[in-house]
Parts: structure tokens; sequence; C-alpha cells
């Protein structure tokens, strides 16, 4: 090869790339279709390209310049790309797609339009003769036969077919889509309209748009064979099929550049319409094989607007539903097409059937099953809704569609107006994907919103319990959703009974109109909340607490931060300032009347013992201060870390071989204490008479503190020192009993 024919592939591979990466989400491919939109604008041959690059003038032109060419230069000329025909065919076939298995989805959507075509031109009542009532008799349908013997898969239509001159036009010319050309004319003549125009109403059942899928056969074929007799030929100036005469005619290539168009043998048998042949490779005589093409036709092509015949039995048995108006779809329609989505065998807990306008034109359809996979230990379920594009499956479960906590909702999104990729495997405007997504989860969580007011008791006894966790993932994830997710939420509370679920707004609407504060406490279980020390402050107020039980629930609040622009604020905080002055004056008014002891420490000696007790524990206490925030606890850690996200963590840890015992030390830790209660200000009085033992003392209230906090990581670090205490009441108690029994002997 020549260096202008090297640069003429490289300008080819350039120009398809630049097609690549601004295509508006047309799509598919050429073949019994007659697709249209020209993206190369010219292919010619290698001589033609030599003589055009010879001619062509080069100006060196800066980087940094704003402009290609000086203005004012008249000698410039206008040149047309060039393409070398065989390396453009190569990376069609080669290098557009992603799986192999694509090939027969754009070959059935190609029979597919030709089909659409056909039902047009009869609809309007202009199709005149073209082969008579035989051929008219016809039905419209796709017809596919395996041959395992001579390793051929045969895809037949009974379209519009082609004549010799559509077949030069569409299958000799990479990129050039008859379909949307027929979309176009019949637009135009329609309306006598002006060419810029772009309203289609002839082309919602047509699916290509751009003119390469038909070549994917050769991805998997060393030979395709297209036999075609035609069902006449537009007129140019009615919209209308004149009769065709032509005998049928069958174009061959082997995808090397190269093809031949002659009349079909006579042995072989072809009425109106299209029948390709694809003469497989060797190694891929799986695409011969009834059972895999089956699989294939069901995953991308199953609702396709004809029937569908594979070897003599109808394949596409189910209806697209979510096309049709959502009051029209009965219940039983639902269950069958839920259990062929989700491939489950309940019934649908909710279904959501809707068409939006806005960003894009949208069809949706979601389902919630009655219960889901992950609780079962089957591990992280994949996305449950698929993209389809005018019925066509364009990616199986994808993950663009929907946030990941909505991974457990099944069904199908369909958009005629999505841009996709040329290979149509993937969604290519990102921001318009992200957009439809935005809109998508707003209209699920409406929904909930609904169920939740006016289905409360199927709200919370079914999806609720089946459903929290992804809920709550999702306030951790999508923080756009934030807010009308926690609307979403219930919890136990203080106030409440066992199982009685308060929701936050419920819980909003109960505060008393000085608190500005949401409070919730997280403890293992209920009896344990209520038993916290954290809680004395709070029943003392009368103030209600949330309670959550799970490390997502911490994760929770810990990301909510703020509802309805109260602070969410967990119990254990030293800021928390709730007391009121009338209980303030109670207990002052008790306490007044109790012993010595129980009047607590003074302010001095209360300082003096926070001093002691920070420089004794010096290991574990960063801080000691005095607080009357507790009633019957002697001291409270508090601003700690989460208990239930240490757990979690370490577990993480420990389970990427890490030692629970070196990793994640405990970091050392505020305590509140109460300088009323009787064991602070007993140890007080050790401290002076029996230093060693106030120590062990203030440490076992230390660990105390911290097993109250969800924060000791291991209680047997407390057995020994617990041992030595119980070792020093006996020897205490003995003692006294000794000297009792001694005096009475003396006596």
């Amino acid at each position: 090869m020549t260096q202008i024919q090297l640069a003429a592939a490289r300008a080819a591979r350039r120009q398809l790339s630049r097609f690549a990466s601004r295509n508006n989400g047309l799509r598919s491919s050429p073949l019994l279709c007659h697709r249209s939109v020209d993206v190369a604008s010219s292919i010619s041959r290698s001589s033609s390209a030599n003589q055009q690059w010879s001619n062509t003038q080069y100006h060196q032109v800066s980087f940094m310049s704003t402009e290609a060419a000086k203005s004012d230069d008249s000698s410039g000329e206008e040149m047309e790309f060039q393409a070398e025909t065989r390396q453009l065919l190569d990376i069609v076939t080669h290098s557009l797609y992603t799986d192999k298995e694509v090939f027969l989805r754009e070959l059935v959507s190609n029979a597919s339009d030709a089909l659409e075509k056909l039902r047009h031109v009869q609809a309007t009542g202009t199709i005149s003769g073209s082969g008579g009532d035989q051929e008219s008799s016809i039905p419209l349908e796709i017809r596919i036969t395996t041959d395992e013997a001579s390793n051929t898969l045969t895809i037949t239509d009974t379209g519009i077919g082609m004549t010799k001159e559509e077949m030069v036009s569409n299958l000799g010319t990479i990129a050039r889509s008859g379909s949307k050309a027929f979309v176009h004319e019949m637009n135009l003549k329609a309306q006598g309209a002006d060419p810029t125009t772009d309203v289609d109403p002839f082309g919602e059942g047509i699916i290509g748009r751009f003119g390469v899928g038909f070549y994917s056969g050769f991805m998997v074929s060393d030979k395709v064979d297209v036999r075609s007799k035609s069902a006449g030929k537009v007129s140019n100036n009615e919209t209308e099929i004149t009769e065709s005469n032509d005998d049928p005619i069958v174009w061959e290539s082997t995808g090397t550049g190269k093809y031949s168009i002659s009349a079909l043998s006579e042995d072989i048998r072809q009425d109106r319409g299209t029948s390709v042949v694809l003469h497989l490779k060797p190694e891929l005589s799986q695409y011969s094989n009834e059972s895999t093409i089956e699989t294939i036709l069901k995953k991308y092509s199953n609702f396709v607007g004809f029937p569908i015949f594979l070897n003599g039995n109808r394949v596409n048995t189910i209806d697209a539903i979510w096309l049709q108006e959502p009051k029209t779809v009965d219940e039983e329609k639902h269950s069958a097409f839920y259990k062929y989505v989700s491939h489950m065998h309940d019934e649908p807990l909710s279904t959501i059937h809707f068409r939006m306008d806005a960003p894009l034109d949208i069809k949706a359809l979601f389902y919630i099953p009655s219960f889901h996979q992950e609780k079962y230990g089957m591990g992280r379920m994949e996305p449950g809704v698929s993209l389809y594009s005018r019925k066509i499956l364009i990616e199986a479960k994808s993950p663009d569609i929907l946030p990941d906590w909505c991974r457990f909702i099944k069904g199908v999104v369909d958009s005629e107006d999505l841009p996709l990729s040329i290979s149509r495997e993937k969604p290519q405007d990102s921001a318009l994907v992200g957009k439809m997504r935005k809109a998508l989860t707003r209209k699920l969580i409406s929904h909930l919103s609904k169920m939740m007011r006016k289905e409360p008791e199927k709200y919370k006894d079914e999806f609720y319990k089946e459903y929290n966790f992804f809920l709550k993932e999702g306030i951790c994830q999508d923080f756009e959703s934030q807010q009308q997710l926690s609307k979403l939420l219930y919890f136990e509370t203080s106030k409440g009974m066992a199982g009685e679920l308060v929701s936050l707004d419920e819980y909003v609407s109960k505060c008393p109109p000085e608190q500005n504060d949401i409070y919730y406490l997280f403890a293992p279980s209920r009896e344990l909340a209520l038993q916290s020390p954290y809680m004395e402050t709070f029943l003392k107020s009368k103030r209600e607490v949330i309670f959550i039980y799970s490390a997502i629930d911490d994760f929770v609040m810990a990301n909510l931060k703020q509802f309805e622009g109260r602070n969410l604020l967990s119990a254990d905080r030293s800021e928390l300032n709730i007391k009121d002055d009338d209980d303030a004056e109670k207990d002052d008014k008790d306490s007044s009347d109790d012993s010595d002891v129980a009047k607590g420490l003074t302010s001095s000696e209360a300082t003096d013992f926070c001093a002691w007790f920070q420089t004794t524990l010096a290991s574990k206490v960063s801080k000691c201060k005095t607080t009357n925030r507790l009633s019957s606890s002697p001291a409270v850690i508090t601003d700690n870390e989460s208990g239930a996200l240490r757990r979690m963590m370490r577990m993480v840890e420990t389970s990427e071989g890490g030692t629970s015992s070196n990793s994640m030390p405990l970091p050392k830790q505020t305590v509140e204490i109460n300088p009323k209660h009787e064991i602070i200000v007993g140890i007080h009085r050790l401290k002076e008479k029996d230093p060693m033992l106030a120590e062990v003392l203030a440490e076992q209230v230390v660990d105390n503190c911290l097993v109250a906090a969800g924060l000791l990581d291991d209680g047997r670090t407390m057995l020994p020192r617990l041992n030595d205490l119980m070792l020093c009441i006996v020897k205490n108690n003995v003692k006294e009993e000794s000297g009792e029994e001694d005096s009475k002997k003396e006596s």
C-alpha cells in the first residue's frame, strides 16, 4: 500500500471516529430496510484517492490561531474526505460491537424496518399490484431458519424488498440508512414541507438510523448473501408503490471490500421481501444452533412489532405492554410481564407504569417485587431495569438508568429520543442520561410517598419491612435525593411501644415548640436503649428520642445531619442542654434532704477530682468534667465515635487480614462525671485513704462508660480487675465479720 493509501485509510478511521462522537442518538444499519444518513459523504476507490491527495494544497496553521486560514486567501481549495472502503468495512464489522451476538439484533431490526415500510404504504392504500393477490396475502412476519449441517443462518422478512438500484445504494454504501431516507421522504410528501423539518409521524415503528448494522453480519460470517424481491418502487410524485416485475436478485459479499449482484437462481424461491443468508465461520457454528438463536432473540428482539418464527415456531409471544396506555393494562398482563423481566415467580408488590415528556420522551414500567434476594445470602443484586429503544433491547440491566440503591426495582425504560452509540449498546449523551436518571428517581420516590400516605399499613408491613435497607443506602449514596428519602423512613422512639414505628415528620409534629433538634440513640436493642445512661436526661425532660439499632442507621443519621431545618443530634453529644429549670429546682430540693454523701462534691472538690481522674487515667482519658445530665449513673463518655461504625470497621479490617489487637486503637475519651453520685463521692474520699483502690475503681468507671457507649472492643480485658475488686470486697467483709466475732468473744 502506498503512502497515499495509508493516509486515506487513516482519514477513514478519523471520519468514523468523528461520526461516532457526534451522532445524535439515531440508530442502526442499512440492509433490507434501505437506511439513510450519509455519514461518510462519499466512499471512493483508491485510484481516485491517489489523484485527490496528490492535488491537495497544505497550509501550515498555528495551533494557537483562531482561524484555519487567512480570510483574504481566495486560492483555498475545498476537498472531500476519501476513505479506503475495505479498511472502513473492517472497522465497522470488527471494531464497532462488543458482543458478536448483537448481529442478530441488528438483522432482525432491519427486517422489522422493511416490514414497517410495507405496512405504511399498504395502510395509505397507495400500493398497486405488486405481485397480485398471491403476494398481497403474504403475512408481514420474520422467519429465521438454522441449518447446522451447512452451518448457515437465514433471516427472512416479507417486507418491502429491494431493487438492484436500492441494493447498490444501501448495501453498497456504508453508513447510508435507507430507513431514515424513507421516513424523511414520507414526511416531506405528507407535509409538502420544508426539507429541514424533522417531524416523524411515520417513523415511530422504524428502528434503523445509522446504516451500519447490516455489516455486523460479517462478524460471524465468511460470506453473506442477500436475496430480495421488491414489492415495487415509491413514486417520486406520489406516496405510492408502483408494480415491480423485476425477478429476484442476490447480493453477495465476503466482506473484503467487493460485492456482486446477479439474478437469483431459478431453483431458489424468493417471494416478496428479503432473505439474508449468513455462511457462518467454522469457529462460530453455535449461531446455527436453534436454542442459541432463540436465547438471543428473546434477549434482544422479544418485543419486535412483527411475529418472529424460528424454524416454524413463534418466538416473540409477549407484548411490549410498557408502550400501552397504563389504564388499559390489567393485572394479569402485569403479572406475566413481571415474571418475564424479573425471572421470579412471585407477584409484584407494587407497579409503576408511566410516561414522561421531559427531559425526553420516556415510557417506563417498574415493578417492586414482594421480596429481595440479598437477604438470603445470594450476594449483591445486579440492576433490574433494562434500556430499550423502539422495543429493541439496548442495554440489559443498565447501571445508568436508576441509582444503585434502586437495584431491587425490576422493569424496562424505553426512549426513542435517547442518543445512542453507533453500536446501540450504550447511551451516548451522559448529561441527558443523568437528567433521565434524576427524573425516573423522582418518579419512583413520589410513588413510594403516595403509597406511604394512602396505604400506610402496606407500606410499613410489606414494603418498608423488606426494603428499608435500600432506602437508607440511598440516603448515604444519593445526596440529591437525601431529603425526599428521609421522609420515607420509620423508627421506634422512646415514647412509643415496642414495634411501633414513627416517621421523622410524625416525630417533628410532636416536638414541643422550644425543641429545635431531633435526638437519636444507638443501642443493640430497645431494652438496652431505655436503660442507657444517655437516656436519663431525656426521661427527666420528657423529650422523645429515636432509637436506632443497626450500623446503617448510624450512617444514615451521620449523612443526613438535618431534617426540615432541625439538626439530628446523637444522645451522646456533650452540647446537649435540655434540662428544664423545674427539674433542676426539684433535684436541688430533693438533694437537700439527703445525707452528706448524697449531696455530692462541692465545686472545688469536683474540680480537684476531675484533675486527679484525668491525670491518673491519662492513657484513656483526654478530658474530665462535671455534668448535670445524669441522675442514677456515675459517669458517661461524650463526643465519642460511633460504636456501631467502629465494630463494622474492625470487622472489615479483620476480614482483610488485619488483627483486632493492633488495628484501630481506641482514642482517648472525654468523661463527664456526676458529682452527686455515691461512687464518685466515694472514690474522691478513697483517693487519699487508699490510692491504689481508688485508681482501680476509676479505671472500672471508665470501662463501664465504654460498655454503655458500645466502644469496649473486648470485655474480657476487665476480668482481672473485676476479680481484684471482688477479692477486695470479700476480704473487707471477712475482716468486718472477724472483728465482730472478736468483739463478741471479748464481751
